[in-house]
């Protein structure tokens, strides 16, 4: 029989706050589990509900460790990747973002295909109002490369910070 400590997250100020029935769906948060998934095919962005969905509150992610190979070379390509977002119904739970975004450790990819990828999981997992996503590449023979994609393919509006 679960107890109410069984259905119990602390919120990033440690108080306690009762899971909602579609967050006890989650499979990575709370759990010790540190196998990562062998490439992006396989990993799962989980989303939980938007407690807010009337408010177009804005949500920044950044990874600046991230890594992935060159499928050229075959050397290992690093970037800050930047996710920020206005949430609709759903939002992406961060531990399986953190998973996520590990398994392009071993993956080959163009730098320009690693942001578009993230950029359509995160539209798939939780069908943002909008999002951008930007991948700030280390440099390369001289040239730093940073890319930047979004949705809706608006020009304007979100923005991320400088």
């Amino acid at each position: 029989m679960a107890t109410h400590a069984d259905h119990c997250i602390l919120d990033t100020c440690g108080h306690s706050s009762s899971l909602m029935p579609q967050e006890t769906d989650l499979t990575l948060l709370g759990r010790s589990e540190n196998r990562l998934p062998a490439s992006p095919d396989v990993a799962v962005l989980e989303t939980f509900p938007n407690r807010t969905p009337g408010r177009n509150y804005r949500i920044h992610l950044s990874a600046p460790e991230f890594s992935s190979i060159c499928p050229v070379t075959g050397q290992p390509d690093s970037a800050h990747l930047e996710i920020y977002y206005i949430p609709d119904q759903t939002c992406v739970e961060t531990k399986s973002l953190k998973f996520y975004l590990a398994s392009y450790r071993n993956h080959a990819a163009f730098n320009e295909a690693i942001v578009n990828r993230v950029l359509d999981d995160m539209v798939k997992a939780c069908a943002p109002k909008q999002v951008v996503v930007r991948g700030k590449f280390g440099a390369r023979g001289g040239i730093q490369l940073t890319c930047e994609a979004r949705f809706p393919d608006i020009d304007e509006t979100l923005r991320l910070p400088e």
